[in-house]
């Protein structure tokens, strides 16, 4: 059995040690907006019109340390742009915050960036190529690459763009 080809995650809800600085990040330095507050103790965050993306809570979490390296748990929020000029934008947003890149990869699929949010939980900024240009071996399958990325003309793009 296999999920129908239009199934999609829908959301992700992190747990957080300081709600209203989550939330700055999430909202002022991505971009998403909150669509509902739930107590002092979680809010739900949106892009447009939907009911949320991103859920943040800090039920079990308030004041708590991020999960020590080498354990399991979450390796990263993946978040999809819609076009470059729109993933330069957020880049921009981040580094005028202040915050460091992890690393930033053309994977051949898509175009990425890699942070962290300040509970230290990944976070992958990123935007796909057209189907059609997806690298394929001579069986067409998939050849996903790690490849340098060009951050600057990300960057470029959003700052022309706008």
């Amino acid at each position: 059995m296999s999920a129908p080809a239009a199934t999609r995650i829908g959301h992700v809800h992190l747990r957080v040690s300081d709600l209203d600085r989550a939330i700055a990040f999430y909202g002022d330095v991505l971009g998403f907006h909150v669509t509902q507050g739930y107590g002092s103790g979680a809010a739900f965050l949106a892009a447009g019109d939907y009911h949320h993306h991103i859920g943040l809570n800090t039920w079990e979490s308030l004041g708590a340390t991020p999960p020590p390296a080498g354990h399991t748990g979450l390796y990263h929020t993946a978040i999809l742009y819609p076009d470059r000029a729109s993933l330069g934008a957020v880049i921009a947003r981040v580094l005028d915050a202040g915050i460091v890149l992890d690393g930033a990869a053309d994977h051949g699929v898509s175009e990425a960036v890699y942070l962290r949010d300040p509970d230290q939980n990944g976070v992958e900024l990123y935007v796909d190529k057209p189907m059609a240009d997806w690298p394929r071996d001579a069986d067409g399958q998939l050849q996903m690459v790690n490849t340098r990325l060009d951050v600057q003309a990300l960057l470029n793009l959003a700052a022309t763009s706008s």
